[in-house]
């Protein structure tokens, strides 16, 4: 009888499953680069690898086994990975390391390719084979080589299939108090810049009973923040037919996660973002009013060609509604500044757009040119110095608005949750509702006594340029060590 795709990847699972050799089990470090969407990739993975009975390693320097988890969406995220990986291959020619496996968005991009660069790789992970990093740090599966005399390599280079990874049982590493869910995977939007969909895939969803087991199971680890992602969140429950969607998510998420303080929404598209998620947000107690909306342009010319689907009016319409139907709302947001084609009006429109505005909080960059997109196509590409200039005139006017809106704070009572001190020399570290972990601001304790986790209500004393200093309202007695 005719072995089926459902044997293959059962029979796969028993032998993940199957006692290890009794040789020393390999030392595994892993080196975790892009997104937060691909840091939960990176937990699922080391998940997978200390369940398999391998040793993982805080420490690179130890590990005979490194796992690089590479993002592909950029040409500098690519740069990154590439000199990660030269590094790691010069310690394997020096002999101090035995095993390089890399898995992720830019295997899934280029496969066979990065061996041209960095040809000391031993296995190649794609993103949809990500539970075959076991096999590969094991080294457990020998494949035949093309070339007599040359080294074997380990692929797991699998067609995409369109089911969302189920990502409890991760080993995690983000600080115990938060944690990110990543509630789909994939894309349906086709902006004209993006290779999100060639790698991922189409959108495909988790279904709220999973979310909410996994949701549990975060908090039951110590999660009091639960920060939702994926690359289009608002478009969550398309494609399964979900009627509630997103806002059903949120409320359901609201009503059944009693461990968690807050629960925060990442990456929402503006096309698709409705009231119905609007009033969702504003009534759910544990929703934080807090909005994360990549914007990529204002002018209607440019957000045409990027394939948004929306227009300028259509956006500030939006923006306005939000800010009527969630009071005290903070609206983060993200611009592409050098597209294809943009000219200096277009550019100074974007300008006036977000000092006008006054978003809380923009991120802005250079537009990346990826052949094989639609945009990398495009005539009119524009040159790497006017792509740098006009980033950092972009970022010039909203540090003016950044700078005057944490000015504005001065003097407020606000709730904040405690990070504790990052090793960054400013001392213990906190945030309000209205900031991010790693991409917002943070607010500086200006006295101890703060334990990791903890909220705390504080007044706003001072500025230090976008950060908040803050102290607690009620005394409190400084932490002594034990002895």
């Amino acid at each position: 009888m005719r072995e089926t795709r459902a044997d293959r990847l059962h029979h796969r699972r028993r032998r993940r499953r199957e006692p290890r050799p009794s040789a020393a089990p390999p030392v595994v470090g892993l080196v975790s680069l892009g997104c937060a969407k691909n840091l939960v990739d990176s937990e699922k993975i080391l998940g997978h690898i200390a369940e398999s009975g391998a040793v993982i390693s805080a420490d690179e320097s130890v590990a005979d086994t490194i796992v690089v988890n590479t993002c592909g969406f950029l040409e500098a995220a690519r740069t990154e990975a590439l000199g990660v990986l030269t590094e790691l291959a010069e310690r394997k020619r020096a002999g101090t390391l035995r095993r390089i496996v890399v898995v992720g968005c830019l295997v899934q991009r280029d496969g066979q390719k990065l061996l041209d660069v960095v040809p000391e790789i031993d296995a190649l992970v794609g993103v949809h084979n990500r539970a075959d990093v076991v096999a590969a740090v094991w080294d457990s599966v020998k494949r035949p080589t093309r070339t007599p005399g040359a080294r074997p390599l380990d692929l797991y280079l699998g067609d995409y299939h369109p089911q969302a990874w189920e990502d409890r049982g991760r080993f995690r590493l983000t600080p115990r108090h938060y944690a990110y869910v990543r509630i789909s995977e994939g894309c349906d939007q086709k902006c004209t810049f993006c290779t999100i969909p060639s790698i991922r895939g189409p959108l495909h969803g988790k279904s709220p009973d999973e979310l909410v087991a996994e949701c549990r199971e975060l908090m039951a680890d110590g999660a009091r923040e639960l920060i939702l992602i994926g690359q289009d969140t608002t478009s969550y429950g398309a494609d399964s037919g979900y009627e509630p969607g997103l806002a059903g998510l949120l409320r359901r998420l609201d009503a059944e996660c009693e461990g968690a303080r807050w629960i925060r929404l990442m990456y929402a598209y503006p096309s698709v973002f409705t009231e119905e998620m609007m009033d969702a947000i504003a009534e759910c107690e544990r929703v934080v009013k807090y909005i994360d909306l990549p914007l990529q342009h204002i002018n209607d010319r440019m957000l045409k060609a990027m394939g948004r689907r929306v227009t300028r009016s259509q956006t500030e319409a939006l923006l306005e509604r939000i800010r009527v139907r969630i009071p005290g709302v903070t609206i983060r947001t993200t611009f592409i500044v050098g597209f294809p084609g943009e000219t200096d009006a277009e550019f100074e429109e974007l300008l006036r757009f977000v000092r006008e505005f006054g978003f809380d909080a923009a991120g802005a960059f250079q537009y990346s040119r990826e052949p094989e997109t639609p945009a990398g196509r495009m005539a009119d590409q524009l040159d790497q110095a006017v792509k740098q200039e006009r980033y950092g005139r972009l970022m010039l006017v909203q540090q003016e608005v950044a700078l005057a809106a944490a000015r504005r704070r001065i003097g407020a009572s606000f709730e904040v949750l405690v990070d504790g001190d990052l090793g960054d020399g400013r001392g213990p570290l906190a945030r309000h509702a209205g900031q991010a972990p790693e991409v917002d601001a943070v607010c500086l304790l200006s006295t101890g006594g703060c334990a990791r986790g903890e909220f705390v209500r504080v007044r706003c004393v001072d500025t230090a340029n976008y950060d908040l200093v803050i102290r607690p309202l009620e005394r409190r007695l400084s932490v002594v060590p034990g002895p």
